[in-house]
């Protein structure tokens, strides 16, 4: 038999084990060359973003994206590799060097990616274009954008899973010469049997590991201001070394305490799912880590994408009450209404007076002082403002400002005092995370009753530059908005306060519209890689564990108390490491979610909700798996 013949049949016979691996290679590779396709098409970029750095974006995540690739080709060459150990080591007995088996196995990896590489990229060739229109969508913007193929893509897909197949070719060599042949045929009966540690060592790792991951949720409540690269890399070590202590010491310890308290008389269901994770303690506390740290960073990418794309227009009306303003240009204004009324557009127009002054807030005397709006809050609620109505003398500050970022005031701090010219100053009462006039305006604004503003203006000698007119304008129809902001445009040439809702809340949509379909391009990828890795991880502990079934079923045994157990187990390696990833996605997002003016709970809520749903699709697939090794065992005589 010449060698290309033992490559096929060896490929034939390790079909069922390597599909799923398969399948996974096809898709990264698919996903890659879309990236590189659309971040190489010139047309697309000129249809997307101009200013926005489109192409910057793309290339990081597909650097992220091979990244992770890279993690699962390894991680899962070294399953197979520890599965077909006997198989190396047999080839071997019967008079194979090892750099015939070396070349056996290099073979097989080679077909194996050139076939997953040119099978990814015809796919990937033809859907690329149904993800450039998903992410016109996205982005909201309308027309036809025409993509070719790119031969540029190819080769940069082409080059970039050469050196990962490379990579993996090096790992084959390495267990190949590494390996002795007594290590070979006992690669598939090592286990990690715990050790008899003292018990008050740990208990006291296993506290140390919640404590981490406590910490690691305080410390992102906290405000980081200036620090956030600090925090966010503090809160990642404590989370990540926390996590793997509660795999490795915390979880081990609990379920060697639950043994102890049954005198070790667990019965079939717990032995069968208890056993098997204490025995590959070490094993199992690597992978599950690895499996819940990719999980939270999925789930809080694509939770915070999503619910940013989904509070777009909201975060952007708490930016901009009103759909269009002008300062001080009464002129201008009268031009906007009358090309509004000639062209058929409903509208409300709002005049306000507004004073802008000098003055410092609370205790920022060192900073000097700083430009103050101050704004009628009765005028703006009969424009239609959400607005809190302070009392006389008093005042609501309107920051529009992201509480993760604000270290300078708390709620304890207030009141506060706004010393205004000549000793006059007003309190104020609280603070609010939005704007009551568009942030464009200059100035921070103070909302303060009409009666406290008019008092003012009769008490301190002030000059023309100190009153304000605003005439702001909304929009009656949504549809019409489009149409008044190329009017508006035409009159802002010269204003300094010219940004306008329509412009703004597109370029949002747009911005986060980006950030979805990248996230959402990457969270196929970490779910692909991460469920793959259980799911290959659970095969070769199904086919070590055949022997044991057919030894139960001879005990009388069914098969339905067999797989009782058996899903036990597979609720701890799947549902345990998604159950903590969410919970450290969902502090994840409650620190995203202070960054912003809007309420993300909602849409973060359907996003980990769609994950789980796909996730638990890997959990299937690996009990339909444990119940098929179950059945032929029970049948063998």
């Amino acid at each position: 038999m010449t060698l290309f013949e033992l490559v096929i049949r060896s490929m034939r016979k390790n079909m069922k084990q390597y599909y799923l691996y398969f399948f996974a290679l096809m898709m990264s590779t698919t996903l890659y060359f879309v990236f590189a396709a659309l971040q190489n098409d010139t047309s697309v970029l000129a249809a997307t973003f101009g200013d926005v750095q489109f192409a910057s974006l793309f290339q990081a995540s597909g650097v992220l994206l091979l990244a992770i690739v890279a993690i699962f080709m390894l991680y899962a060459s070294r399953i197979f590799l520890n599965r077909r150990s006997r198989e190396i080591g047999l080839y071997q007995l019967i008079g194979l060097t090892r750099n015939k088996v070396s070349l056996l196995l290099m073979s097989e990896n080679i077909l194996l990616g050139l076939g997953a590489l040119s099978l990814g990229i015809v796919v990937g060739a033809l859907m690329s274009r149904l993800f450039l229109l998903i992410l016109m969508k996205l982005i909201g913007i309308q027309g036809v954008v025409s993509l070719t193929f790119s031969l540029s893509a190819a080769l940069q897909t082409v080059y970039v899973f050469a050196a990962l197949i490379g990579l993996t070719l090096l790992q084959m060599l390495y267990h190949v010469y590494r390996a002795t042949l007594l290590e070979l045929f006992n690669a598939d009966r090592q286990s990690d049997h715990p050790r008899q540690q003292s018990q008050a060592l740990s208990a006291a790792m296993g506290l140390l590991g919640l404590a981490l991951i406590a910490a690691g949720y305080w410390l992102s409540g906290k405000p980081s201001g200036d620090r956030l690269l600090l925090q966010i890399a503090i809160v990642l070590s404590s989370t990540i070394l926390g996590t793997y202590l509660l795999f490795r010491v915390t979880i081990g310890w609990l379920f060697d305490r639950y043994r102890r308290s049954k005198n070790g008389q667990l019965g079939l269901k717990n032995s069968l799912a208890l056993a098997p994770i204490m025995h590959r303690l070490k094993a199992n506390a690597n992978s599950l880590t690895l499996i819940t740290v990719l999980s939270a960073m999925t789930l809080t990418m694509v939770s915070i994408a999503y619910s940013l794309y989904y509070s777009a227009e909201k975060e952007s009306r708490a930016m901009l009450p009103y759909d269009f303003i002008f300062e001080n240009n009464v002129q201008a204004a009268g031009a906007f209404h009358a090309d509004l009324e000639k062209a058929g557009i409903a509208f409300l127009q709002n005049p306000l007076e507004a004073l802008r002054l000098e003055g410092v807030i609370g205790n920022e005397k060192a900073a000097g002082s700083s430009s103050l709006l101050l704004l009628p809050a009765e005028r703006l609620q009969q424009s239609g403002v959400d607005v809190v109505m302070p009392q006389q003398g008093e005042a609501i500050w309107y920051k529009g400002q992201r509480k993760a970022l604000d270290e300078k005031t708390d709620e304890s701090a207030f009141p506060l005092t706004v010393e205004l010219e000549d000793g006059l100053g007003i309190q104020v009462a609280s603070s609010v995370d939005r704007y009551a006039m568009n942030f464009s305006v200059s100035g921070r604004q103070l909302v303060v009753p009409t009666a406290t503003l008019q008092s003012i203006r009769s008490q301190l000698p002030l000059n023309s530059d100190a009153f304000v007119t605003l005439d702001a304008y909304r929009i009656a129809e949504k549809g019409d908005l489009a149409a008044a902001s190329e009017l508006y445009a035409k009159h802002i040439k010269a204003e300094k306060s010219g940004s306008d809702f329509y412009v703004y809340s597109q370029a949002s949509l747009r911005k986060f519209g980006l950030m979805i379909f990248t996230a959402g391009f990457l969270g196929l990828i970490f779910l692909i890689a991460t469920g793959s890795i259980l799911y290959f991880k659970q095969m070769t502990e199904a086919e070590q564990e055949k022997q044991s079934f057919t030894i139960l079923r001879q005990l009388g045994f069914g098969e339905r108390e067999i797989m009782g157990g058996i899903l036990r187990k597979q609720l701890f390696v799947f549902a345990i490491p998604l159950a903590i990833g969410l919970v450290h996605s969902i502090f994840a997002v409650k620190t995203a979610a202070a960054l912003t003016l809007s309420n993300i709970a909602f849409p973060a809520a359907v996003a980990m909700a769609v994950y789980t749903l796909i996730y638990f699709t890997f959990a299937a697939l690996t009990a339909g798996y444990y119940r098929r090794i179950v059945g032929s065992a029970l049948f063998r005589p």
